[in-house]
């Protein structure tokens, strides 16, 4: 189960990156459910084994591609986000006071925490891209104009996945002209 786990999310988070068009240094949000993954209703049968099998597959993969990782918790935690110190102070994001666990902050939080080289917990990013595994609501986390994408990959285990990466603005009306 957990590598059928893995294999989904690697080629998730492959296909996002790909289709993103990410520089190194960008953030990723990712909002998951470990419940949802197994089938259950979000919040209700959190799993640390499923939550550390998404983190180090993510984690991995974001690693070669230079791209900080920003999980996001659940609702206990405001939906606060775990992110390495380097990008938040490169960022500029306040760090809040807590440690995520199990059941407050979910699995995937908390197994993020626990693999980062030096975790801080931040309110709020402003994301290029991100995967929401399992009806999370990232969207709170990104840029102000989403793009979705439409994955080859439908699920991860038993979740729903959503993508998206986030595109500049368009502004100057009739007149302007956009590069591509």
């Amino acid at each position: 189960m957990y590598e059928e786990i893995k294999a989904q999310t690697k080629s998730a988070i492959n296909e996002l990156i790909e289709k993103s068009k990410l520089r190194p240094g960008d953030i990723v949000v990712v909002g998951c459910s470990s419940s949802e993954i197994l089938g259950e209703y979000i919040g209700k049968g959190s799993s640390p084994e499923v939550g550390a099998a998404v983190a180090e597959t993510i984690l991995n993969v974001l690693s070669e591609h230079d791209l900080y990782l920003a999980a996001q918790c659940c609702e206990h935690l405001n939906r606060a986000l775990v992110i390495e110190r380097e990008a938040a102070e490169k960022y500029m994001l306040d760090e809040v006071c807590v440690r995520p666990m199990p059941k407050a902050g979910g699995s995937f939080g908390t197994a993020v925490y626990d693999r980062l080289r030096d975790p801080v917990v931040v309110e709020h990013v402003k994301a290029r891209a991100g995967l929401d595994i399992g009806y999370t609501l990232i969207g709170m986390h990104l840029r102000d104009v989403a793009v979705p994408i439409r994955l080859s990959v439908k699920k991860i285990g038993e979740a729903g996945l959503n993508a998206a990466y986030t595109r500049p603005k368009l502004i100057g009306g009739i007149r302007a002209h956009y590069p591509e």
